[in-house]
């Protein structure tokens, strides 16, 4: 009976869409196992690289402490509010130098004696003749003209598209209603950019007005002694300092000091604290064995993992507790950090705080058969070291433990994803079957019923006296 349809059988009246349904959620059960199965696993593997993510920031943060930037940080202040400083990381602890500010920078400036009612009249007037030659120590850098007829705005878009060949930009300013002017500005500060303005004919720039006389910035050292910038920032006065000066005050004296900066090592070992505290709580969340959603629930890898890294704090180093260096494992199983302590050592013996948590022995001098190079295979005997190898022996993109773990799963997770695959194919040919049966069955009863028509009719067919005589 093609095209019969199995909502409702029309012969036997039975709900045959429903019943195929049902029979199809009891075949599929071994398909919903795999499915809940492939779910657990998927979430198994993010939940591994979520902490080999956690385990890599604590690698992360004890190999920033393993730089000589994270040690030799410094630090570098001004006696004065008007000169504002910054230290780079080639400034030197004990560096100092004093000065006062006798001069602050100014680029060179002048304004034409010439007027113009707009910006849109004839750049050429008998007040202004062109062209006008730009001269710098006496030589000649460069000749302006215009073209007739050219307006003061299309002269100063020519003196600006050769701003680079005659060093000088050009602008138009209004003095006052009616007062407009052409102002030249030196391209670059300080006495280096000081010009002069030649008008037609020779002589001198008196056709201009000097609004701003071009000089560098200058610092009295003392003893005759003179520095001087083009800006009013001075680099390397101080090796690896930065300062910027913003008044001129030649009577009062000034000092920069560059001193150790502690606090720059202190924040990174927080940062290691911190991301030690971070890994320490998620592998407690993933793998609480009271918890009913803990992923990990009593995961051993990462169990062990805790073990490691709180027995690596407790244990100290040679005999000498973290505490030494205000890093304190509490009875909950956390880190602390106190930042005095960690800065009074350092002030101490800064060699030994610095052993204490980054020392490493070279085992072998690598590839290049160099001691002290990037490829030497080292052991970790410093706390901060030691944490790094933990921490990346568990995130190592191709050998971690974690990494491997993840992987592990990804592999079944693949599995299990060909074998639900395969089950939508058994499904579906049993789905098949079970339709022909059903479909078959309707025929079936179809045929016994019309046979069974056929007989009544065969019956009420017969004379009445052949059923006299059977009765």
């Amino acid at each position: 009976m093609a095209g019969m349809s199995l909502s409702t059988g029309l012969i036997s009246g039975m709900d045959t869409g429903t019943l195929i349904s049902q029979l199809m959620q009891v075949e599929a059960n071994p398909q919903t196992l795999l499915k809940q199965k492939l779910s657990a696993v998927q979430a198994d593997a993010a939940s591994y690289r979520a902490m080999n993510t956690r385990f890599d920031a604590l690698r992360s943060a004890a190999a920033a402490l393993q730089t000589d930037a994270a040690w030799g940080a410094t630090k570098v202040a001004s006696s004065s509010t008007t000169v504002t400083v910054s230290a780079g990381s080639t400034a030197v602890a004990g560096s100092e130098v004093s000065f006062s500010v006798t001069q602050l920078a100014a680029t060179h400036a002048v304004v034409s004696g010439a007027t113009w009612a707009s910006a849109g009249d004839p750049a050429a007037s008998p007040q202004q003749a062109w062209p006008l030659t730009i001269t710098r120590d006496g030589t000649t850098v460069g000749t302006v003209d215009v073209p007739a007829g050219a307006t003061l705005t299309e002269a100063v878009a020519a003196i600006n598209a050769r701003s680079a060949e005659l060093g000088v930009k050009a602008s138009v300013i209004q003095v006052a209603q009616g007062d407009v002017r052409l102002q030249l500005t030196a391209a670059t500060g300080g006495a280096a950019g000081v010009f002069d303005v030649i008008p037609p004919g020779g002589g001198t720039s008196a056709a201009f007005v000097l609004t701003q006389q071009g000089r560098n910035a200058e610092l009295d050292l003392g003893g005759g002694l003179v520095a001087s910038s083009a800006t009013n920032t001075f680099t390397d006065l101080v090796p690896g300092v930065t300062l910027t000066v913003t008044k001129a005050d030649p009577f009062t004296p000034v000092s920069v000091t560059v001193t150790d900066d502690p606090s720059a090592a202190a924040a990174k070992v927080q940062s290691l604290v911190d991301a030690a505290n971070g890994l320490l709580e998620s592998i407690a969340s993933y793998t609480d064995p009271k918890s009913s959603t803990a992923i990990l629930k009593g995961d051993s890898t990462l169990r062990g993992l805790t073990s490691q890294v709180l027995s690596t704090i407790s244990a100290g180093i040679g005999g000498t507790s973290a505490s030494s260096v205000g890093i304190q494992l509490t009875r909950d199983g956390t880190l602390t950090f106190d930042k005095a302590v960690f800065t009074t050592a350092l002030a101490d013996d800064p060699a030994k705080v610095r052993t204490f948590l980054t020392e490493k022995t070279i085992v072998s001098p690598g590839a290049d058969g160099i001691s002290g190079n990037a490829d030497d295979v080292t052991t970790p005997v410093g706390l901060v070291a030691k944490l790094e190898a933990l921490a990346k022996g568990a995130s190592d993109t191709t050998t971690g433990s974690l990494t491997l773990l993840a992987k592990g799963s990804d592999t079944t997770a693949r599995d299990l994803q060909d074998r639900i695959a395969n089950w939508d194919i058994r499904l579906a040919l049993r789905k098949q079957t079970l339709t022909r049966q059903f479909t078959a069955m309707e025929t079936a009863l179809g045929t016994l019923q019309n046979q069974s028509s056929w007989l009544a009719s065969q019956i009420a067919g017969l004379p009445s006296w052949s059923k006299s005589a059977k009765s």
